[in-house]
């Protein structure tokens, strides 16, 4: 039997080397290589071909008896699911340190323990006093939940071994839970990899809804292991800034529902409340026309958000060199914009300042916002308002030419139901349906002339 080596794995992409190094020969990134202890390897080798189980294949159409979700109590939660919790499935919920996911995940557990199910909420962070106490301050400490405080992964399976299986099992986070069939501290690739199958085991051999809480890295990414988020059945982001409201929560991957589906919170102070109508959040209440402003239905899974774009432009009288400052969308994409403007319409952004913000703290990731972004920059260079209650979408592309975007109905029957009575876009075979007007536009130098007109 040979000696156990030292090996190092990076924490991105997996890639095993035996230095370490600062950067991963494999991915290309930087201090992601950490320690761990390679599994002994034997000398003699095995034929895997013989000795094992046989294992029982199955028709696709084998009858089987149908999963049914277990609703959580919270609608925008079970929204972001795919319409509830499935039963023995792993779920791994990321996202900043005090952005609510502790509070969000108490909420959930105390919903389903009050409908007679059994909860359980481990935490690996906090004692079960300090638990108990935001718990009061949430108004859930007649809430039936089992509550623990633990870090051992052995402790936790061996106590909910001896008793019946329950519905909900919470481990916040994953990242302070200790293995002791793995060498190392907490926190380390190889006992978060090792805690998680251990803990996701569990949950599939027992039907158990398994949440776990994870850490973020500065860049906004899961800590720990690549492989955990192939490990899970579904992977949420909890999003938001601290300064603002609102709490978004964001379905990145999910084996039983549809991907990108979000779920909209409000923190107040007897914790999350749920926000049915999320346009609200961020549409603020013009009364009048201001240059610079576009309304942009933006879309999350099924559910169309209203945003408002908001752009201001600034003339410089000496030859410095203008800034350009973006919150809540891409810097690279604006830059592509601004220069399809100047190229194909002809306007001059090169002597002045941009400043573009999506009002909220809202983050779009849609390519429909290129229109909304170039009809909002268009007003604040002319200083000529837009119509008040219009929307904007549609996708620009390099030659200037606006493409169509996915869903336009959609989106416009959600600016329908809050009062918009005009929309502008892609030039469509069959314009969206329903009693606004809609408007279609080619290309750029054809929204040069609407914003002039509109004026």
């Amino acid at each position: 039997m040979a000696k156990p080596k030292r090996r190092f794995i990076c924490t991105e992409c997996g890639g095993i080397s035996h230095r370490w190094q600062g950067q991963c020969p494999d991915c290309s990134e930087w201090n992601t290589l950490e320690e761990e202890v390679a599994e002994t390897a034997f000398s003699a080798k095995h034929h895997l071909a013989t000795g094992g189980r046989r294992i029982q294949f199955e028709a696709l159409d084998t009858p089987t008896t149908p999963l049914a979700r277990s609703t959580t109590g919270l609608a925008e939660f079970d929204r972001a699911l795919g319409g509830g919790i499935v039963p023995g499935s792993a779920i791994l919920m990321g996202g900043e340190p005090g952005i609510g996911k502790s509070t969000l995940l108490l909420q959930a557990a105390a919903a389903i323990a009050r409908s007679g199910k059994d909860a359980v909420y481990v935490s690996g962070e906090e004692a079960t006093g300090q638990v108990r106490l935001r718990a009061s301050r949430l108004g859930l400490a007649d809430a039936p939940i089992r509550l623990a405080s633990a870090t051992s992964v052995r402790d936790i399976l061996t106590t909910l071994g001896d008793g019946t299986p329950p519905a909900l099992l919470v481990v916040d986070s994953i990242q302070t839970m200790h293995s002791d069939m793995i060498e190392g501290a907490p926190g380390t690739v190889s006992q978060v990899r090792a805690s998680a199958f251990e803990l996701i085991r569990y949950a599939k051999e027992n039907g158990v809804a398994l949440v776990l809480v994870g850490h973020v890295t500065k860049d906004g990414s899961i800590a720990g292991p690549r492989v955990l988020e192939h490990m899970v059945d579904v992977v949420m982001s909890f999003e938001g800034e601290r300064s603002h409201q609102y709490r978004i929560l964001r379905a990145l991957k999910n084996r039983f529902g549809a991907v990108d589906e979000i779920g909209v919170f409000a923190m107040e102070g007897h914790g999350l409340a749920e926000v049915s109508n999320p346009s609200m959040l961020f549409l603020s209440g013009r009364e009048e026309p201001l240059a610079g402003s576009a309304v942009f239905p933006a879309l999350e899974g099924t559910r169309p958000v209203l945003v408002e774009i908001q752009a201001l432009i600034v003339r410089l009288q000496s030859g410095a060199t203008p800034r350009r400052a973006v919150v809540g969308w891409d810097s690279g994409r604006l830059a592509m914009l601004l220069a399809v403007l100047e190229s194909r319409c002809g306007l001059n952004f090169s002597s002045a300042e941009v400043y573009l913000n999506v009002a909220g703290g809202y983050r779009l990731s849609d390519p429909a916002a290129d229109l909304a972004v170039a009809a909002a920059l268009v007003s604040a260079l002319a200083d000529k308002p837009l119509p008040l209650r219009a929307i904007w979408f549609g996708e620009v592309s390099l030659s200037g030419e606006i493409r169509p975007v996915s869903h336009a109905n959609l989106r416009v029957k959600e600016a329908a139901k809050l009062g918009f009575d005009q929309a502008c876009g892609p030039l469509l075979d069959s314009p969206p349906a329903g009693k606004m007007r809609y408007g279609g536009i080619g290309g750029l130098p054809g929204l040069v002339d609407r914003v002039m007109v509109s004026a």
